[in-house]
């Protein structure tokens, strides 16, 4: 039996796994090149800029910067309106991202746009409503006075400018990963006898864990973050109502920029560890990918 004569080589799979889109080498260098400067220029330079500056007169004047009372203030009204937002938003997430992904109802592409619109309005919008409806010439403004209960210019306005602003983050990680995921193992849990809890906890949750994480990651280090919003409500009371960044804006402007910038390295380290928390999750998403995608298919039943 006759062997062809030009037999047709195999392409080596390390070339295929570089070149993907025929494209020339320089041409991915040179994006590569693009998009390690952007990260260099506006990221890791900023960055150490911060981190720089907040050590300029040494380390006994970073630590007097973050012992300072107002900033310990600070400091525990940011976590603490974080501990506050956080929980409410992963409640409303799972609920709304539920509704949306298993259901069909009236109404549903209109929900859906609400659960958006904080992407699409100011931060300070945010906040004007809110003194709009809870400052002292506000709609519920002269009932609060009368009850003496305190919203603007308190800490509760801040923790309700907070979950509005963040409220969408874990609903918009959970929509997409539900309606991927469809409704079967939850149909087939009910008629196997499951209750709903039993179906939600023994199911759903374990299918949706990492996006939640996922969420609950970014509303985290957007509600630790957030100035619009909370500047608007706030009050810039020292020591009671200014948060992380509020305070970071009164030192710069009082021009102790050693101050400032200490507190702004700590919001920097926490943007850092989240972003390293981040990583471990998706790493560890990729991994049970990978595992799962190896496991041997099943047999039929005889």
């Amino acid at each position: 039996m006759s062997t062809p004569q030009n037999p047709v080589k195999p392409v080596p799979r390390r070339s295929v796994r570089n070149n993907t889109t025929g494209e020339p080498a320089w041409v991915k260098w040179t994006l590569i090149t693009i998009a390690l400067g952007f990260i260099f220029l506006f990221l890791l330079l900023p960055l150490a800029a911060v981190f720089t500056e907040a050590l300029r007169k040494g380390a006994g004047a970073y630590l007097e910067a973050l012992k300072e009372p107002d900033a310990w203030s600070a400091i525990r009204l940011t976590l603490i309106t974080a501990a506050i937002a956080v929980p409410l938003n992963l409640v409303f997430g799972v609920a709304a991202a539920w509704a949306i992904a298993k259901y069909e109802f009236r109404g549903k592409a209109f929900l859906t746009t609400l659960v958006d619109l904080p992407f699409s309005v100011s931060p300070v919008v945010a906040g004007l409503i809110y003194v709009l409806l809870f400052g002292a010439h506000g709609w519920f403004g002269p009932w609060l006075q009368a009850h003496d209960i305190k919203i603007i210019f308190a800490v509760p306005g801040i923790v309700l400018a907070t979950i509005f602003v963040t409220f969408p983050f874990i609903a918009r990680e959970l929509i997409p990963l539900m309606q991927a995921q469809g409704t079967e193992e939850e149909q087939a849990a009910m008629v196997l006898g499951a209750t709903g809890w039993q179906t939600f906890w023994h199911v759903t949750l374990p299918n949706i864990k990492w996006g939640l994480v996922y969420g609950v990651i970014l509303c985290n280090a957007r509600a630790m973050g957030e100035f619009g919003a909370v500047s608007v409500v706030s009050g810039h009371i020292r020591g009671q109502t200014n948060t992380m960044p509020l305070h970071v804006e009164i030192l710069y402007n009082e021009y102790q920029s050693v101050a400032a910038f200490a507190v702004a390295s700590l919001l920097a380290l926490l943007a850092v560890v989240t972003l390293l928390i981040k990583s471990v999750v998706e790493w560890q998403f990729e991994r049970e990918q990978k595992a799962a995608a190896q496991l041997p298919p099943e047999r039929p039943l005889a």
